[in-house]
């Protein structure tokens, strides 16, 4: 490996004819426009920004490449991978060359007033910014920002004046005439200017080490995970992409815009690289820990598996549909989804068998729900289970699964449903609540609606007894956000219903409803509201007799 100096200008001639790609296995940008700043500043200050990291490329490419975002598709031969460094140079790239739609970068001058300096900048010193832009009426805002007199009353030059190429010069002097709007000594002022400021951009040196042409694939990629310096560290998924791209030939990125666009759903209910690293592993009948994920094998064995995984999450998305899980927010046990993804993946397709396959992950599913078995040693305890359940699918003789035992894990008590707490916060037993609600039916008091996937952003938690209604009445706070205290209505229902009594707003419902009271109850009753006892405003008598009425259909679905 050697080590050596590139200023930004060299950089930018090499990514405009294409020498520098990046290896397909990278990961996309993941810089926020703050990091972009930052990186500006670094230059403006001529401070160091790390080193880069290149793979010499020789008469073939190691690996399948792409263009950085925003660059030019046609060049020369591609000669150097950027093994690290991408976030840094995509940055400055798309900065300097004004190539980032919704946001402008600019350099502004250091105020002269002391007040407004910085510790390590002095008068007259420049410092970067941005600003956001957006569109409306064809046009795009804030319009100062097109304006250049305007830009340079507020000490600002746009930064893609200042990019390190030839045409760089002949832009900036013809912003510069129309900034000093015919003030001769302020457009000399202004060129000598920018003839400063594109020399620190075109001087800046971005150092990198380079590894020789013939270096072993395998080296290359475990020089890239050891070497990945970014302010945005390799996640595990990013590592694995790199593996399966050097071991196998396959992008993992496509691969998963492929299953996005097959089962777009997933994504409401979890991360989908976890899902998919996860659902793999158990795939190869393996824990899902790092030291697993990181192994060749494991990379080699998810692509042998990719058809299984893909029939799994297509299945999963269309079962948490059918059990009215709709999206994350209300996920009460995050385990579940990859657990069903992999069982889902095998079970049988169609008639009698997959019958029995459905019933039998409805009882894992709630019982991952309702039951503590998920909440420490996550990993091992997921594997057995998905050991055992699978051989239940496959009406295999073997062990039963513990999630399923009710002396280890038993079910709630009406009197524990009472204690759960507000379903908006990350409560297990309290979200289990307000999903039993939605597969319930769960319509809206007002409209009769009932909750979708599609419309589940649109309902917001409702108290049933109001918080100020049972902070008069002496209830202690901690009880007043209770999950049987809750459901999930529209906006709309929810505001018009405001702080009302229970009675109420009954009642009010009932005068508006053209079908009467006993539509007007069904609603009700549809989340398993006990009507009478809301009406009597007996809260304890209401919590009571609430816990009373979902204990059963609990137990149902669990058995």
């Amino acid at each position: 490996m050697e080590a050596r100096n590139r200023n930004l200008s060299d950089w930018f001639a090499r990514i405009r004819s294409t020498q520098v790609v990046l290896p397909r296995f990278q990961r996309f940008e993941a810089w926020t426009h703050r990091n972009v700043v930052g990186l500006l500043d670094t230059v403006l200050r001529g401070l160091p920004a790390g080193a880069l990291l290149v793979l010499e490329i020789g008469d073939e490419e190691p690996f399948v490449s792409r263009v950085m975002e925003g660059a030019p598709e046609n060049g020369g031969r591609p000669s150097e991978h950027l093994l690290d460094g991408q976030q840094r140079l995509t940055a400055l790239w798309r900065s300097l060359t004004s190539d980032y739609p919704d946001r402008t970068y600019l350099v502004e001058r250091i105020s002269t007033d002391p007040e407004d300096q910085e510790d390590d900048l002095g008068p007259g010193d420049w410092r970067a910014s941005s600003e956001a832009r957006y569109s409306r009426n064809g046009r795009l805002y804030p319009l100062w920002l097109d304006s250049p007199d305007q830009v340079w009353s507020r000490s600002k030059i746009p930064v893609h004046l200042l990019r390190p190429d030839n045409d760089a010069e002949q832009a900036f002097n013809a912003w510069a005439r129309l900034a000093s709007a015919g003030d001769n000594e302020q457009l000399i002022e202004l060129i000598q200017i920018g003839s400063d400021l594109r020399n620190r951009f075109a001087r800046f040196n971005l150092p990198f080490l380079s590894l020789p042409v013939g270096t072993a694939k395998e080296t290359a990629l475990d020089v890239f995970v050891q070497m990945n310096t970014s302010a945005q560290p390799l996640s595990t998924f990013d590592i694995v992409v790199a593996q399966v791209e050097a071991g196998t030939g396959f992008s993992l990125h496509e691969l998963v815009d492929e299953l996005r666009a097959q089962a777009p759903g997933l994504e409401r209910y979890s991360d989908l690289p976890n899902v998919i690293l996860t659902s793999g592993a158990y795939l190869q009948d393996r824990s899902p820990r790092k030291s697993v994920l990181l192994g060749q094998d494991f990379c080699e064995g998810l692509i042998d598996r990719w058809d299984e995984l893909v029939r799994g999450v297509e299945r999963t998305v269309r079962f948490l549909d059918e059990e009215s899980v709709l999206d994350a927010r209300r996920l009460p046990s995050d385990p579940a989804v990859p657990m069903l993804v992999a069982l889902w993946a095998n079970a049988a397709d169609g008639l009698d068998r997959e019958g029995e396959a459905r019933g039998i992950l409805r009882r894992f599913l709630w019982r991952a729900f309702f039951t503590d078995r998920y909440e420490r040693s996550t990993n091992t305890r997921s594997l057995v289970d998905f050991r055992a359940i699978r051989q239940m699918v496959a009406r295999e003789q073997g062990d039963p699964a513990p999630v399923f035992s009710d002396e280890s894990h038993p079910l709630p008590t009406a009197e524990i449903l009472e204690s759960a707490g507000w379903p908006g916060k990350k409560d297990r037993l309290g979200r289990a609540l307000m999903l039993v609600a939605l597969r319930n039916r769960g319509l809206d008091f007002a409209d009769g609606s009932q909750a979708t996937a599609g419309s589940i952003k649109k309902r917001e938690y409702h108290h049933l007894f109001p918080q100020a209604f049972l902070r008069e009445a002496g209830v202690e706070e901690s009880r007043i956000h209770r999950a049987l205290n809750c459901a999930l209505v529209t906006w709309r229902t929810n505001r018009n219903i405001a702080a009302k009594e229970p009675a109420a707003y009954v009642h009010e419902r009932i005068d508006q409803a053209s079908l009467g009271e006993d539509e007007v109850r069904r609603r009700l009753e549809s989340h398993l509201i006990p009507v009478d006892e809301l009406m009597a405003g007996d809260y304890e008598a209401f919590l009571r007799r609430r816990a009373e009425l979902m204990e059963p259909v609990i137990h149902d679905l669990c058995r």
